[in-house]
């Protein structure tokens, strides 16, 4: 539920009241008694989710995050492998600039 703020413009006196979306505005001062009050426009209180979470990310078990703590090492061992391979261009190179700067064998 909202928090509305209200002011009365006879006596000047300011206060909160939490109320629902869909309830009247109060027009009775509780200071004064009149029929003066007015609800102002402000930027409203911060808004408060509560429940067992928005994301399916919030608030993980701890089997969870066990597991993923696992599964960072094996990442980390597959991208250093990948890494290290030679790529197959190089190795076609590597090839060629042997047979190239070798001597032929004559047939003789």
């Amino acid at each position: 539920m909202p928090t509305y703020e209200y002011k009365c413009s006879n006596c000047g006196h300011r206060f909160d009241q939490l109320q629902s979306i869909t309830a009247k505005a109060l027009r009775k001062c509780p200071e004064c008694g009149k029929p003066k009050l007015k609800r102002l426009i402000g930027t409203g209180a911060a808004v408060l989710f509560k429940g067992s979470g928005f994301y399916a990310t919030d608030y993980r078990s701890q089997s969870y995050k066990d597991a993923a703590k696992r599964e960072k090492p094996e990442k980390a061992k597959e991208t250093k492998e990948k890494s290290a391979a030679p790529a197959k261009s190089d190795a076609k190179t590597t090839g060629q600039a042997k047979k190239t700067t070798g001597k032929g064998k004559s047939d003789n």
